[in-house]
């Protein structure tokens, strides 16, 4: 009896030591403990529950001003990053934009191999928000990654090698996949994006070994009367079917959205896997499904068995949504103290601006308060989980334009949040931008790039120098600290710009976040004090981890600028009156760290070019703007003016020739990198139109130079 005590003891120790156990070990099991491996970060939230925060505390408020870089990686990929990494065993996983994969030695930096899937460039119109990608599973010895155009791979953890790939997909459609899997019970479960492009919401589950679909849930019903054949077919006929109306499965009315694009989360001891679902397509409800009904499973939380993927319960955040309220924000699963009783508990900050407090046994609403200032609502009834929307939020119905906040960009998106049971409190990068929505009258649904149904120009600055500067200034971006219990905010840290990166929590007293202006900053976890602050030289958007090889302890982030304000946020995104330089690499920091410093920054003079004359008449010019900002703004910014990650059109040379223009937009020349042809969407005179509006912005902005 001794020596088995000893036994176990010693494999104890073993694995906090950082050596792991053997290669027949569960792996499901260190994930489930976890935390006896606070050395490592072996899912994407560390932990199943989600919460982003880290045990180790040799790092702290007190010694954080000896952090320092100790390796560094310049990408070669210049789009959004947005990925978290994984660390195991010393070894750190990560992905970067196109899906590509990178193994490092965690402690040197040394890169022990890089898989590039070979996504096409074609791809790129199929994604709402840039070419990203948010990182990876580890399970027994292998990685899996979700690719842009729809495949799940299973790869060697030690050499990269393609273990089995499979098409989650159906390739003809506007699916892609920019989310992190989850493993649960063997199982690997990936979601899709696409809900603006016409995309029907689904999650599947994955035989790890063999690549097997085992299950599929589709969270929208299908055409009445068609079953799917999945184990979603029941509950979608019990709770979904009845609050839909018209024809929302068909490609005209978006078919019905609820994409499963990012947040999953798992609780062992109940069995149940959690995914957050989107929004609708399209957002106009008045174009997808006049009416009273609740759209479900759109915008809600969904717990399902992962071995079968069999319904448990779902909780709607926003019924109908019509406001592009995503529910896939980030969920953390953990034990609050409500009300004298333990409480086991799923949190969420969602775009719709409310903070709520999920019984995730059964998913009854605990509380909701708004964790930023909101509009559209003016509270949630407790007794029914729903929101209480205001008359005038309805603009599908009212037919005037609402002015609503948060508006499309949320309150909190998918940058995560992160959880300290040491403060008790949740890091919320938050921020307070408004939306116009009003209903486009002259909406027709394109095979190509986003069909919303309102007026798109909301996502645009307006020209006016004045209004322009009253509306940035109206924009808000800060880390907040929130305390669930009170379900009141504790502080608040102010960031540059509006953009806030993911959170990390650690016990040594610390969040780390980065920021819009290319700095990772670290925070004193009790009062939000800014402690330190390191230029990283490029926007950061990702969270950032922490492990420790060998008693040394090391925070990584991947730096990035893109997304969707990289893509079309346009002249809203620019530094110092000019576009974004992107500069893409995986960054690593420990305590007096001897890496070498970052190169210095080399801005390069950007020529202004003549631009070229105006060959059409002003009502041409307004009909190339409406053509334009339904399919050009998401890659190419809003009023034409790029962010630096597309091309801007306005320097173009194209544009002065009108058959270079058609080789280009119509026929899709330039199509391997990015650029298809729109000639199935647009007439050639419309495609002319297009040409006249990007002139007419090219002489605005640069005749007068």
């Amino acid at each position: 009896m001794l020596r088995l005590i000893f036994a176990m003891l010693l494999a104890l120790l073993l694995t906090a030591c950082g050596n792991g156990p053997g290669p027949k070990a569960d792996f499901g099991q260190r994930i489930v403990h976890a935390d006896t491996e606070p050395q490592n970060w072996l899912s994407t939230g560390r932990t199943y529950g989600e919460e982003r925060y880290s045990p180790l505390d040799q790092i702290n408020d007190k010694s954080i001003g000896r952090l320092s870089l100790a390796w560094s990686h310049d990408l070669d990929t210049t789009h959004g990053q947005e990925a978290t990494p994984i660390a195991v065993d010393g070894k750190l996983f990560t992905t970067s934009a196109w899906s590509k994969v990178q193994a490092f030695d965690a402690v040197t930096g040394k890169l022990l191999w890089q898989y590039d899937p070979q996504v096409p460039g074609t791809t790129a119109v199929k994604a709402c928000c840039d070419v990203v990608n948010r990182g990876v599973a580890y399970w027994d010895g292998r990685v899996f990654v979700g690719t842009l155009d729809g495949r799940l791979i299973s790869l060697d953890a030690g050499t990269g090698r393609m273990h089995w790939s499979v098409m989650t997909v159906d390739p003809a459609l506007n699916y892609t996949i920019t989310g992190a899997p989850r493993i649960v019970r063997g199982r690997v479960i990936i979601g899709n994006g696409g809900g603006e492009l016409g995309a029907r919401g689904y999650v599947s589950a994955y035989d790890a070994t063999t690549g097997a679909k085992v299950w599929r849930f589709y969270t929208v019903p299908g055409e009445p009367g068609k079953a799917d054949g999945e184990v979603s077919d029941k509950p979608l006929a019990k709770h979904a079917a009845k609050g839909w109306n018209g024809k929302w499965w068909t490609p005209q009315s978006g078919r019905g959205g609820g994409t499963v694009w990012d947040s999953m989360a798992y609780d062992p001891e109940l069995d149940l896997l959690y995914i957050g679902v989107g929004n609708s397509s399209v957002w106009n409800k008045a174009y997808r499904s006049p009416g009273d009904g609740d759209n479900l499973f759109v915008a809600s939380i969904l717990a399902l068995h992962p071995e079968t993927g069999e319904y448990v319960w779902h909780y709607q955040a926003t019924p109908g949504d019509k406001w592009d309220y995503t529910s896939t924000q980030h969920m953390i699963l953990t034990t609050l103290k409500i009300g004298g009783a333990e409480r086991k508990v799923l949190m969420q900050a969602p775009k719709n601006g409310y903070f709520y407090i999920l019984d995730r046994a059964n998913g009854k609403l605990i509380s909701a308060e708004p964790y930023v200032p909101l509009n559209w609502s003016d509270g949630i009834d407790l007794a029914t989980g729903r929101p209480r929307v205001k008359a005038e939020a309805h603009y599908d119905i009212t037919g005037k334009p609402w002015i609503a906040m948060p508006g499309s960009m949320g309150g909190h998106n998918w940058q995560p949040m992160s959880y300290s049971p040491k403060t008790g409190l949740v890091y919320i990068p938050a921020h307070e931008i408004g939306g116009l929505y009003q209903t486009d009258p002259a909406y027709t649904p394109r095979a190509i790039g986003p069909n919303v149904g309102i007026d798109i120009n909301g996502l645009s600055l307006p020209d006016d120098p004045a209004v322009k500067a009253a509306v940035m200034q109206s924009i808000k971006g800060y880390l907040l600290a929130w305390d669930p219990i009170a379900q009141k905010a504790a502080w608040r840290a102010p960031n540059p710009g509006f953009l806030n990166g993911g959170v990390l929590s650690t016990a040594g007293n610390l969040v780390f976040q980065g920021d819009m202006d290319g700095c990772l900053n670290a925070y004193d976890a009790r009062s939000g004090k800014k402690l330190w602050s390191f230029d990283a030289q490029s926007t950061i958007l990702a969270a950032p981890i922490s492990f420790s090889v060998k008693g040394r302890q090391y925070v990584t982030v991947v730096v990035g600028f893109g997304g969707a304000i990289g893509t079309f946020g346009g002249e809203i995104s620019w530094r110092d009156g000019a576009p974004r330089v992107n500069r893409s690499r995986v960054l690593t920091f420990a305590l007096d760290g001897k890496g070498p410093p970052l190169p210095a920054i080399v801005r390069e003079d950007v020529a202004t070019p003549t631009p070229p004359e105006q060959f059409a008449d002003a009502a041409t010019i307004s009909r190339g703007e409406y053509f334009y900002l339904n399919n050009c703004l998401t890659c190419h910014g809003g009023l034409a003016r790029s962010a630096g990650l597309n091309p801007d059109l306005r320097r173009s040379a194209v544009i002065g020739d009108r058959d270079s223009f058609h080789a280009v937009v119509g026929e899709g020349i330039l199509a391997e990198r990015g650029m298809v042809g729109f000639a199935k969407v647009y007439s050639p005179a419309e495609i002319e139109a297009i040409r006249a509006y990007i002139i007419s912005r090219a002489r605005k902005d640069f005749s007068a130079r």
